[in-house]
């Protein structure tokens, strides 16, 4: 069995060209094309990830993005958003609210495959990777993907694990934007640099009293630094 990925979309045409092209890459794929048929697949299913539409005839995709992140055992499902070109405002709080990437229409098909693997591969980390430990609090286990701050388990998405690991990685180092946006999505993608802002605000925003371990070098990016 390959990975469940769910796709939501009221446009079955859509439905029809993405779940042909991820089961030709080796996915399961659940179908749906509203919020309410959604719900009921999420009391038997856990994807792996979910691609939702945010324009959904019974619901808005904004609220299922913000319910699913403050459902204890949905909260780290992998969510890559599907807007219209002019709904950035949306785009940026499916970010805000912990969705792990996005995407336009229209939109090619291969490139959502490949920006779906690329967010399952933040999700599992190699085997053979080391913990990494910052000011004696803060605790990142790169083998089982978990963040710990003073003993305290931290609930990050994987887009915000994988920019807090690539700081730590090496602490004092300055990365910028598009380093930091290559290392996650690759060099071919199109992404704003303000995504990268609105996945760290997020981080810092949950790392609570040591969000200063974070630093931003304005112009340039951003470094992690005792």
């Amino acid at each position: 069995m390959g990975k469940l990925i769910i796709v939501v979309d009221d446009d079955e045409d859509i439905l029809d060209i993405v779940s042909f092209h991820l089961k030709e890459s080796g996915f399961d794929v659940l179908e749906y094309t509203t919020a309410s048929d959604l719900r009921r697949s999420l009391k038997q299913h856990i994807p792996d990830l979910m691609i939702l539409d945010l324009k959904l005839p019974d619901a808005d995709g904004i609220e299922i993005c913000k319910n699913l992140k403050n459902t204890p055992n949905l909260r780290n499902i992998p969510i890559i958003i599907l807007t219209g070109r002019g709904d950035e405002p949306d785009r940026i709080l499916g970010l805000e609210l912990g969705a792990d990437d996005y995407i336009t229409k229209p939109f090619s098909a291969r490139e959502l495959v490949a920006r779906v693997k690329t967010v399952l591969r933040r999700k599992d980390p190699d085997q053979d990777t080391a913990i990494i430990e910052v000011v004696g609090r803060l605790r990142i286990d790169r083998q089982k993907y978990r963040v710990t701050l003073d003993g305290n388990e931290v609930n990050l998405t994987s887009t915000e694990f994988r920019i807090l690991e690539m700081l730590a990685s090496k602490k004092g180092w300055v990365f910028t934007r598009q380093q930091i946006l290559d290392a996650l999505w690759g060099p071919d993608k199109v992404v704003v640099d303000r995504s990268i802002d609105v996945h760290v605000k997020n981080l810092k925003k949950k790392l609570g009293t040591a969000r200063g371990i974070i630093q931003n070098i304005r112009g340039v990016g951003y470094k992690l630094d005792d």
